[in-house]
């Protein structure tokens, strides 16, 4: 009896040594599906590093990117893996305030989509691992266009949407010719607005770093977007983004959409989807060239310098953004459950094909967007719907607002540009980019 009382202290020690000696890594993410999904799966990763405790802080987008600019930026400590986006990492790993991302032959870097891979890495290392990734696309109701006699195509232009919009905008029958983003926001209105203004062949500096927004292909641009927003939008444009269009598509109400490719999931979902056997998917219409037609994004794991528990968070963070993940993810909730745009073979497995039918249309669009490469002339910045400098998070929502004050009638296009023109040059003058 002894014996076994003395066999069973000596176990209890050894775990509460263990439990003593597990590091908890504190990570800081946002609050969408994938990344809940992630946290559910907490156990699986525990299980296999029992040295390691996982503590969770989610949080909305908006206050996370403030939490996590705020502790890296003063090496406050306070996280150990930060979930990031495309537009920081460029930013940080420049800065020296993030660890390169170690990686193995098991990770495989090179099964990384080249786009988002060059997005996260600086001079030849990866900074940030990327989680998901998206660009954006057309996504159209192909009863609709049939009925109308309308041939989208693969790649179709403004002036081709537009005159789709106008054969089948029914406000009476409860159908909008166009939906997209008016909601003011760096992240919101001016994602799907900058890629225009790039296929109108504008960007947002020029090389001297002066900004562009009364040039021609902003007032190209932006003069096409209101007008067509105006003449084939559903009512209140201004108010809406991301999740207010994909409400009004999934109930049939909107003929064509151009926004992130991660809505077609949902969007082809009998569950969730009203025309799900409806759809048809394209790429982001072009104008005067294909240059930063469509965007690029994605949410990523990255190690702030910061942090004292590299080792464990760098296991951490090639389990969550690897294969096996991905087939974790699968094994669990269904290949159409899996976090998508980061990964070669994913999109080459069979099983992810036959549920996912916007899979070839998602990758080429993300395949073909180049952040350094995304205006028609040279810009000196990095980012195909940003510019991938510490300034623009305040000239972005600033222009924003004026963007949507336009689409709601409140301002003429040349006035909100005149505006936008004055607030951009102000801030990157108070930057020191130009006196």
């Amino acid at each position: 009896m002894q014996r076994f009382v003395r066999t069973a202290l000596v176990a209890a020690l050894a775990t509460a040594a263990l439990a003593a000696q597990a590091q908890e890594l504190v990570i800081a993410t946002v609050n969408n599906g994938h990344m809940i999904e992630m946290q559910k799966l907490t156990p699986e990763f525990e299980k296999a590093n029992p040295g390691v405790k996982l503590k969770w802080v989610t949080l909305e987008e908006g206050v996370l990117r403030q939490r996590v600019t705020t502790d890296i930026a003063t090496k406050g400590g306070q996280f150990d893996v930060m979930t990031i986006g495309l537009y920081e990492a460029p930013i940080w790993s420049r800065k020296g305030w993030l660890k390169p991302i170690a990686t193995d032959a098991a990770y495989d870097v090179d099964d990384l989509l080249p786009a988002i891979r060059e997005g996260l890495s600086y001079e030849g290392k990866l900074y940030a691992a990327p989680f998901y990734a998206e660009s954006s696309m057309l996504m159209y109701r192909k009863d609709l266009a049939d009925k109308a006699g309308v041939q989208l195509g693969d790649q179709p232009t403004w002036e081709q949407v537009k005159a789709f919009a106008a054969k089948v905008h029914d406000p009476k029958a409860g159908v909008y010719g166009m939906c997209l983003r008016g909601k003011p926001g760096w992240g919101d209105n001016m994602a799907l607005i900058t890629t225009m203004v790039n296929t109108w062949g504008g960007q947002w500096f020029d090389m001297a770093w002066k900004p562009q927004l009364e040039s021609k292909p902003w007032k190209d641009a932006i003069t096409f977007y209101v007008d067509l927003m105006k003449q084939y939008g559903p009512p209140g444009a201004s108010a809406n983004s991301f999740n207010e269009n994909l409400a009004l598509f999934n109930e049939g109400k909107c003929a064509q959409w151009v926004d992130a490719t991660i809505a077609a999931s949902f969007i082809s979902d009998p569950k969730q989807s009203k025309v799900a056997d409806k759809v048809a998917f394209a790429q982001a219409p072009t104008a005067v060239t294909p240059k930063g037609a469509n965007w690029l994004w994605s949410w990523n794991l990255a190690i702030p310098s910061s942090s004292t528990k590299a080792d464990a968070a760098q296991k951490f963070i090639r389990w969550a953004t690897s294969k096996d993940y991905v087939n974790l993810v699968a094994k669990t909730h269904g290949w159409h459950a899996v976090p998508t745009g980061t990964r070669k073979s994913t999109y080459a497995n069979p099983e992810f094909q036959k549920v996912a039918v916007f899979a070839a249309a998602e990758k080429k669009a993300i395949d073909s967007a180049n952040p350094n490469d995304s205006t028609l002339a040279k810009s000196p910045y990095v980012g195909v719907q940003y510019a991938a400098i510490p300034e623009f998070q305040a000239i972005g929502v600033g222009v924003g607002q004026q963007m949507s004050a336009a689409l709601a009638g409140r301002s003429t296009v040349d006035q909100a540009l005149k505006t936008s023109q004055t607030l951009a040059e102000r801030e990157m003058k108070k930057a020191g980019y130009y006196k």
